[in-house]
């Protein structure tokens, strides 16, 4: 029996959503292959899935008929199919404990990094002294943040207020829970005087998918991809966690130096909640553009900090929430 095709989530991407592109669409940078997109590094880790026996059980085809499109009928099956790994990581700044992350491992160091500018607990790569993995921790599930003497004092005070609020959720990893009065005035408005096309917009979710190479094994991470204006596929990280991957492929920006980058797009396979809003206006990045949908919350931020939020991105079309200016149709 022929394997089942992997389940996608109604909040990721649709299989073979790709962008429209013809002799009447703009300039824009050209598709290329994922391995010519980017470096290895640009794509994050690969291992992120592992084998497990499947049991395959086929009822219809898709088109409602008793046979499967190949001809068979319905039955059952025995497999082997590659399923997403999950495990915890536990973050901690200057030795102390922070929280307990659930993630996809890979690129670890870049999560946390990520992570601790989303919270305020750094504003630059100045303020980090050291991002590594735990010696003592055998299973290398735990990295620890050292901060630079100059960034400790307001490091540290920001890091209570970030224990306080901390919620743990499966869906995400660790989530802060901030005040959006707090945000813009840590972050203040986001700027980028752009003018995107529309086309562009409508085709960024399929070439991150293109990219997403533990995606197309499982079926089970979330992507998140920085873009620039002309489509060029800068970084792509993928997580168990939709909050994860974003913290990912923020925090390799970071620690590239390349911060704050308001000329980026940042795309995500979820739906854009508040935090996702806030991760992105804290790295500077003013276009957010989700696959699934947006939360109030997350529509009432983008507004107040001059971002630009697109939801249900598809290469047929998308919905603005926020700065419809920097679209061109």
């Amino acid at each position: 029996m022929s394997p089942v095709a992997p389940h996608v989530s109604g909040e990721g991407l649709e299989p073979g959503a790709h962008g429209r592109e013809g002799a009447d669409a703009p300039q824009l940078a050209p598709r290329p292959e994922a391995r010519e997109i980017a470096g290895a590094s640009d794509l994050g880790a690969e291992s992120g899935s592992q084998a497990r026996e499947v049991w395959h059980i086929v009822l219809r085809a898709p088109d409602g008929s008793g046979g499967t499109s190949s001809g068979e009928q319905r039955g059952h099956g025995r497999g082997v199919d590659a399923v997403a790994v999950e495990e915890p990581l536990e973050i901690r700044i200057e030795g102390q404990p922070l929280g307990i992350v659930m993630r996809t491992p890979g690129d670890d160091e870049e999560l946390v990094a990520g992570f601790c500018l989303g919270e305020g607990i750094i504003a630059s790569a100045d303020d980090l002294e050291a991002v590594r993995a735990c010696p003592q921790n055998e299973s290398g599930n735990a990295v620890d943040v050292r901060l630079a003497a100059s960034a400790r004092p307001r490091g540290l005070e920001a890091l209570a207020a970030a224990a306080r609020q901390l919620v743990v959720s499966s869906a995400c990893g660790v989530c802060g829970s901030r005040s959006a009065e707090v945000i813009e005035a840590r972050v203040g408005r986001v700027a980028w005087d752009v003018r995107l096309p529309a086309e562009l917009i409508a085709m960024l979710p399929g070439r991150m998918q293109e990219a997403q190479r533990v995606f197309a094994r499982t079926g089970g991470l979330h992507g998140a991809a920085l873009f620039d204006a002309s489509g060029r596929l800068i970084a792509l990280r993928e997580d168990i966690g939709r909050h994860n991957a974003v913290d990912k492929v923020i925090g390799r920006e970071l620690l590239l130096g390349r911060l704050p980058f308001p000329g980026r797009i940042l795309v995500a396979s979820s739906r854009a909640g508040f935090e996702i809003v806030q991760k992105a206006a804290t790295a500077g990045i003013a276009v957010l553009c989700a696959v699934g949908a947006p939360s109030t919350r997350a529509v009432d931020l983008a507004r107040r900090l001059g971002m630009t939020l697109v939801g249900f991105a598809r290469a047929t079309g998308f919905n603005v929430y926020a700065g419809p200016e920097r679209i061109a149709e």
